[in-house]
């Protein structure tokens, strides 16, 4: 695993709670995120430090952060050369002092308690890693509809981490709390992993008798992509670096993984086969429309389509997106796979914010 372990030998500070950040080229966030952050509610006689790890911004962000930590000395900036999520990350962690450790990105809204829940779940239930459910921010127009679809069962497949309501046990959360000591022992996140680098870092947590814990208390609210393209190429990636994951630790995908794949896979091969067997294309037609049918339906739950047929609409295709680029991100994996190509190319390399 190529990971940068943390360098900083200090004693950890108990009443110190290290807030680590990933950024890159973020100037329309930034200054809102380090107010939010900067405002949270704290566990009694307890502090923070924000270490941010910025992976060679060039839109104006360091400026930005720069201006910040003149006047606010519990901001530390970083460099992140890799300019990946995974290695900044490391290099953040590598600079915290702290025992408590909180992940945060810039584009998610946190409730004023996020980081008091995150902190008192920790102790409270001994887990390893704790965090709140993938909260979808609601917005209006291509972006709330992208996000209704984020959150919906039918899109996400029915993964705990997206039941808002649930507490308990799960196999990953979104963003993440832990000790500073378990992330010491399990050597920080996989940097060969450019996507799917939490998942895999619960996993691990898991599989060494550790627990990973979902809290509804702890609230927060991600913003996904505004356009189906980003969309698009944010799960195409996701769908890419799970195959990694799974080879590496031998973990069998569950069916919410297999079943774009199979479905593209299904879609694909009754294209071929009816050039030799014309009734394959019927039948290639039945499985279309009735995806299309189960699509709109799930849509249909989510918004009436006589009230708000554009945003209807905009829901199932947002399905669309996210399942067929899910599985043909997959398959592309396996292809690579396949044919031992060990370099990953740029389209599921690059960052797609």
């Amino acid at each position: 695993m190529d990971a940068t372990p943390p360098k900083n030998n200090e004693a950890p500070n108990h009443q110190l709670i290290s807030i680590i950040v990933p950024c890159r080229n973020e100037v329309n966030y930034i200054d809102n995120f380090l107010t939010i952050v900067f405002q949270q509610i704290k566990p009694d006689s307890m502090d923070i430090q924000v270490v941010i790890a910025d992976g060679e911004s060039d839109d104006g962000t360091r400026e930005h952060l720069e201006i910040w930590a003149q006047r606010e000395d519990r901001l530390l900036i970083v460099d992140n050369p890799k300019k990946t999520t995974p290695a900044g990350l490391n290099i953040a962690i590598s600079q915290t002092i702290g025992e408590t450790i909180i992940r945060m990105d810039v584009h998610t809204i946190y409730a004023a308690d996020y980081v008091k829940n995150c902190v008192e779940n920790l102790y409270k239930t001994g887990a390893s890693c704790v965090g709140g459910a993938w909260r979808a921010a609601t917005s209006p127009g291509r972006a709330g509809a992208i996000a209704a679809a984020f959150g919906s069962r039918f899109g996400s497949g029915g993964a705990a981490s997206r039941r808002v309501d649930y507490t308990g046990p799960v196999d990953t959360v979104y963003l993440g709390t832990w000790r500073r000591s378990d992330l010491l022992k399990l050597g920080g996140f996989d940097e060969t992993l450019l996507r799917t680098e939490d998942d895999e870092l619960n996993l691990r947590i898991i599989r060494s008798g550790g627990k990973v814990w979902q809290s509804a208390d702890i609230k927060c609210w991600y913003q996904p992509r505004s356009s189906f393209k980003a969309l698009a190429a944010q799960i195409y990636q996701y769908g890419y670096w799970k195959v990694p994951l799974i080879r590496k630790h031998h973990a069998p995908a569950s069916p919410r993984h297999l079943v774009p794949v199979f479905f593209v896979f299904t879609i694909l091969s009754l294209l071929f086969f009816g050039f030799f067997y014309p009734l394959a294309w019927l039948l290639q037609g039945f499985v279309l429309f009735s995806y299309a049918a189960v699509a709109l339906i799930s849509a249909a739950l989510i918004e009436k389509p006589w009230a708000k047929p554009v945003r209807w609409l905009s829901i199932a295709w947002s399905f669309v997106c996210m399942h067929f680029a899910y599985g043909f991100g997959f398959g592309h994996a396996l292809i690579d796979l396949c044919a031992g190509r060990k370099n990953a190319g740029e389209f599921v390399t690059r960052l797609t914010r």
